[in-house]
């Protein structure tokens, strides 16, 4: 009996920050944003048969630390960025079946131009392109889009749902059929397949059509990562497949659950929405080679880059902490200043115990891996991941796959990844040999 095969993307949004740059045999003789080096990314995961190369993203430079963007800026965290839709282009005339994946803030764009955007991209790839919608968390990423305090939680969800119904509106104004480019009449377009959008709601006012063609794919492939219940309920609305944190296997399968249930009341049908589970991975020859270079990774960046990393995320500035603290103590300071409750110092305190006493450097010893995300690498040989991929799989219920990425150098553990995983997943059934499908939809469709 045939297996069901998993579906594969590399997210690629850390390879130049977080001390990964300099690794050994990264970005050799490279740097940030050499097009070339993405292209070559981008031939060498097609020749892995993977669904999707991925970009997560964001625009705000991290300034809890200190108060200031300067560690950040030193350090490389969560800085440079830029908008990738440019290199996505470039990576798209290199290949021919991979898909790509960007990320936009329903928080703070607009819908008709990212609409638009997202439909002239679907024809540059030839229906290859997919939007990672996100409702932005961080206030630098506000202030650069002129808000002064960031949205309610809930009002950011929804603010994306009716973001995704417009942008659904103007995908259709255009029948699938309604170019003529007719030579002998002249005629271009048949009017009676245009269709007007009038659309008025809580957060937006737009009228259409779109004045571009049908999209390749009549739309762009969406993809959402909500994952509190009103997060878990908007992935349900909004998403053709839904991107997964990378957490413990029984939290995946919860939200798994969560999401069928979601997904059922909304009318769909759960076996065609898939999770592709964020998924950081190192992969060698052997368990001793892959474990070494995932250590590698605790080496990467200093204590003071540790720092920005974990007060950027929790929005609670750790430079101020005391030689000694208790967890508890810690927690409740959080808390009082309105930071995120939850996250590294709550998971912390789970771990330990909230009434352990920890000084500063323990601290952001425990916080080190964390921040390179070496806690969450799974390094190993092809067999001992193709193992672990196949029974995370199973769990969640076999729909989807995972998004691998957090990689400590690249090319090299890409190419690792091609090399190495995906021949054996390939031997045991559960990856493709060959792209079947036409556009970036069909192929994830394709189980």
């Amino acid at each position: 009996m045939a297996k069901t095969k998993m579906h594969l993307g590399f997210d690629f949004s850390y390879t130049h920050m977080g001390g990964r740059w300099r690794m050994p045999g990264s970005w050799a003789g490279r740097r940030f944003p050499d097009v070339e080096m993405f292209e070559d990314v981008a031939r060498l995961a097609e020749r892995g048969c993977l669904d999707m190369i991925f970009s997560g993203d964001g625009t705000g430079v991290p300034d809890t630390w200190r108060g200031s963007r300067d560690a950040a800026i030193e350090w490389g965290m969560n800085w440079p960025r830029q908008d990738l839709n440019p290199i996505m282009v470039a990576m798209s005339r290199v290949t021919r079946h991979i898909g790509y994946g960007l990320t936009y803030s329903s928080t703070f764009m607009h819908p008709y131009y990212t609409a638009r955007l997202m439909n002239s991209l679907d024809h540059v790839t030839n229906g290859r392109i997919a939007m990672n919608l996100v409702t932005s968390t961080r206030k630098s990423d506000a202030a650069n889009f002129g808000f002064d305090e960031l949205m309610e939680h809930g009002a950011r969800y929804d603010r994306m749902e009716e973001f995704v119904d417009v942008c659904r509106l103007l995908w259709d104004s255009a029948e699938p059929d309604a170019m003529l480019w007719d030579a002998a009449s002249g005629r271009v377009g048949d009017p009676a397949k245009i269709h007007d959008v009038h659309h008025q709601g809580r957060f937006f006012k737009v009228s259409g059509p779109l004045n571009t063609p049908p999209s390749p794919q009549g739309r762009p492939v969406l993809i959402q990562a909500g994952g509190s219940p009103r997060g878990v309920r908007a992935s349900a609305y909004v998403a053709d497949h839904v991107f997964g944190a990378d957490m413990a296997l029984p939290l995946q399968v919860k939200q798994r659950a969560a999401l069928d249930e979601a997904l059922r009341a909304q009318g769909r049908d759960p076996s065609g929405v898939g999770i592709l589970w964020q998924t950081p991975i190192v992969v060698a020859e052997t368990a001793r080679e892959a474990e070494a270079q995932r250590d590698r990774l605790l080496t990467a960046v200093p204590d003071e880059a540790v720092g920005v990393y974990l007060s950027y995320n929790s929005g609670y500035d750790f430079a101020t902490l005391p030689a000694r603290f208790t967890l508890a103590e810690l927690h409740a300071e959080i808390v009082a200043q309105n930071a995120s409750p939850v996250g590294f110092v709550h998971e912390l305190a789970l771990e330990l115990g909230a009434e352990s006493e920890i000084t500063r450097e323990e601290f952001f010893e425990h916080g080190r891996r964390v921040a390179t995300s070496w806690n969450t690498t799974i390094a190993g040989t092809a067999a001992s991941l193709a193992d672990h991929l196949e029974e995370a799989f199973e769990a969640t219920g076999s729909r989807g796959g995972f998004m691998l990425g957090h990689i400590v150098s690249m090319p090299g553990d890409l190419a690792a990844i091609v090399e190495l995983l995906v021949p054996e997943l390939q031997r045991r059934g559960r990856l493709r040999t060959a792209y079947r499908g036409r556009t970036l939809r069909e192929n994830l469709a394709d189980s």
